[in-house]
């Protein structure tokens, strides 16, 4: 099959360090098959893993975070915007946790969770919940910030399946969507981090040829805010752990506003885990408005056994998600 004649399948990844994208591109692909076959596409996962079937690339723009000494999950050297930025993220998960636990009658997970919330700074910004004090040092947000998500890891179910070994480490890593939301870190050009990480996901794309984009945890905001621009058509955008759901600290802050499906999207699928902490209770289709012909985000929820489901691999493998992938390619 010609190229011009192949699908294009565009994988953008989400937080965490540098990428290897030549491996990761073989992993997603893997897990990407082992779903389809799940699906009932057995048929298709040879095609998948010898290219015939799309033309599959790793968007990786991992590197563009190494900047200032910052080595991935790195927390130190964050201003005061960042610092905002992760203490409404951290406040929108607790309370996303909290409603999906009080809907669940779980008590030891409602324990966790309002312990958790006491550690938060109460307007005072001592981190210690009795309104009498300051942050003491410069790290201290920070520090405060990590012990929270370490006691939400504590939760049942987070417990098992998280793939941090501490709320610090889960801080830095989540600290890139504020890098990339801020508009900042210039290059030597002029042009601005998200910018460049824009156009690393579009790069090499054919608008005349058809697309389905497959996007993880940040690289779901990545996508959501490139294909506003994008000059061809988008058969199907689906969106894994996306955090766009979480809106103080999101959704209100990408681009376009208020926030809509991209004009060249034809569908979009949002899949979720419940022990995913990143995505606690998605509302995205709730709170994103439609595009002007009336594509709006149709969210699922999929439950992966083990850890680490946050994973992109571990969204792949699921039927339900693999599935319309594949159709979307094969068409």
């Amino acid at each position: 099959m010609s190229d011009s004649a192949r699908s294009q399948l565009v994988f953008v990844h989400g937080i965490g360090g540098v990428r290897d994208a030549v491996q990761e591109r073989r992993e997603w692909l893997e897990a990407l098959a082992e779903g389809a076959r799940k699906a009932g596409h057995a048929n298709s996962v040879s095609g998948l893993t010898q290219g015939w079937l799309a033309e599959a690339r790793f968007a990786d723009y991992s590197d563009l975070f190494v900047v200032r000494g910052t080595q991935g999950s790195d927390t130190g050297g964050h201003d005061d915007e960042q610092v905002a930025f992760l203490d409404a993220l951290v406040r929108d998960v607790i309370d996303e946790l909290g409603l999906q636990a009080q809907e669940q009658g779980d008590q030891r997970a409602l324990k966790a969770i309002e312990t958790a919330r006491d550690q938060l700074p109460d307007g005072d910004g001592d981190g210690d919940g009795d309104g009498d004090g300051e942050w003491q040092g410069v790290g201290e947000p920070v520090r405060v910030l990590g012990r929270v998500l370490t006691t939400l890891l504590q939760v049942p179910g987070l417990r098992r399946a998280a793939q941090w070994a501490s709320g610090r480490t889960l801080l830095g890593q989540l600290a890139q969507v504020g890098r990339y939301l801020d508009r900042g870190g210039a290059d030597e050009s002029g042009r601005p981090l998200d910018v460049r990480i824009r156009e690393r996901v579009l790069h090499g794309v054919d608008p005349e040829r058809s697309l389905v984009v497959v996007a993880h945890s940040l690289g779901s905001v990545v996508a959501f805010e490139a294909l506003h621009d994008y000059a061809g058509s988008v058969q199907l955008l689906v969106t894994l752990g996306s955090p766009l759901a979480t809106g103080a600290a999101v959704l209100q802050r990408v681009r376009p506003q208020p926030a809509r499906t991209p004009e060249p999207v034809g569908r979009w699928l949002n899949f979720w885990d419940r022990d995913d902490i990143v995505v606690a209770r998605p509302r995205v289709q709730q709170w994103m408005l439609p595009s002007f012909s009336g594509v709006v985000p149709v969210t699922d929820r999929v439950d992966s056994d083990g850890v680490w489901v946050h994973t992109a691999t571990k969204y792949l493998r699921q039927p339900a998600v693999a599935g319309p992938i594949v159709e979307a390619l094969k068409q």
